[in-house]
């Protein structure tokens, strides 16, 4: 017991040490005693806390903090109005310093220590934040706000499960899926702010392709319709989601069933060959068209992610309506590629594990690609035109082709 104090007042100081060096730094120019509270000061604020823990009962613990913090706030209330500003960080770091020192020598240490490693963080990136506020637009915060309502508080209270008829419709997956949607729109936002329109669809086009390459191809093709001189750009982006979706598919299918990888393998090289060979001269052909050509004006646009909701739900619904029987395999597998293709994938690959023959299971995930990337196609068409549509289309059949000839022959 004495070894754990010893730990918790120990961790207690530190706590204070860390705080008070990054306060020390920001205010390094400052004469020795300019300052109200510096290492040493934040230091003994931190022991101050964990001392007043040691203390029995709540209330001592509360009559500590208010002992302390009336007289700091009315030195640094006099330090601001000598030095002409406004603002409360320094007094609001002493007391966070004080309560994660009491916390140290009470509560959980760990949380204590990520506790201070956070604050000192959240101090120090103070230009940081300043910068970013500044660039920030009305319609980024706005969007922002949107995305986290979406996320935390709509999502949370959605029912996980079935509430229809045909034991079709989640209404959580489908608002998930929406707000994956919401969430790359705005990455493919940022990334284009921040990395300039051509390198920074690419960026998010990979990165969304870990997640689901459906949203990726949708919510890029509503900016090549907007936008006709990002044509290039967005089927290098696409493509490249592409890509990345048939790695993950064969990454979760040989780590389920290990035995798929040599007899799926080369399928899917094949294919996703073809692809990228495609995204890199598509690429190309983006570098010889102006940077401005394509400007994203709304990160995350509620009238296109209710659009798609509903689009969801009503392939979910058919989906299961015309899955069934023992002949449903290869049919399950084609509808659910419309949609997903994880869960067809990861069941197939359990079920190679069961007893099922792997030929079978590869067709099926296969059928699911495929089915896929015509899904994809459509969405190209409705969303992005035509061209834009037709483009990926013939791409698409050439890649499945590739993966068929190589698979059956």
């Amino acid at each position: 017991m004495g070894i754990e104090l010893l730990q918790r007042a120990g961790l207690a100081a530190a706590i204070g040490l860390l705080i008070g060096i990054e306060r020390g730094w920001q205010e390094r120019e400052a004469k020795d005693g300019a300052r109200v509270a510096g290492i040493r000061t934040f230091t003994l604020i931190g022991a101050l806390g964990g001392l007043c823990a040691l203390l029995p009962g709540s209330i001592t613990l509360g009559m500590g903090m208010i002992s302390f913090a009336l007289p700091f706030g009315f030195f640094e209330w006099r330090h601001a109005r000598e030095a002409g500003t406004w603002s409360a960080t320094d007094f609001i770091a002493g007391l966070m310093t004080f309560a994660l020192g009491a916390y140290a020598l009470r509560g959980n240490m760990a949380l204590a220590a990520a506790g201070g490693v956070v604050v000192a963080a959240i101090l120090a990136e103070r230009h940081l934040m300043h910068a970013f506020v500044q660039r920030m637009t009305w319609i980024e915060l706005r969007a922002a706000l949107l995305l986290l309502v979406m996320t935390v508080v709509l999502l949370p209270v959605l029912p996980d499960r079935t509430v229809d008829p045909w034991n079709a419709l989640n209404p959580h997956q489908i608002w998930l899926m929406t707000v994956l949607v919401g969430g790359v729109s705005y990455a493919g936002y940022i990334a284009e702010r921040f990395a300039g329109a051509r390198r920074g669809l690419l960026f998010a086009g990979i990165a969304g392709g870990i997640v689901t390459s459906t949203t990726v191809t949708w919510t890029f093709a509503r900016l090549a319709r907007r936008n006709p001189g990002a044509h290039a750009g967005v089927v290098a982006a696409v493509l490249a989601a592409w890509v990345v979706s048939l790695w993950r598919m064969t990454a979760l299918a040989t780590a389920i069933a290990p035995q798929l990888l040599l007899p799926l393998a080369p399928a899917m090289v094949a294919a996703s060959g073809l692809l990228l060979v495609a995204a890199v001269l598509a690429y190309r052909a983006a570098a010889k068209t102006e940077a401005h050509s394509l400007t994203l004006k709304d990160p995350f646009e509620l009238s296109l992610m209710l659009r798609f909701a509903c689009l969801l739900a009503g392939i979910m619904l058919v989906a299961k309506l015309f899955s069934g029987g023992e002949r449903g395999l290869f049919t399950l597998g084609a509808l659910s590629g419309l949609l997903d293709v994880d869960p067809i994938t990861l069941s197939m690959a359990k079920m190679a594990n069961t007893g099922l023959a792997p030929s079978l299971a590869i067709s099926t995930i296969l059928i699911a690609a495929a089915s896929n990337g015509l899904a994809k196609s459509i969405l190209a068409i409705i969303f992005g035109g035509w061209r834009l549509g037709l483009t990926l289309t013939g791409i698409a059949l050439l890649a499945f082709g590739a993966g068929m000839a190589t698979y059956f022959g």
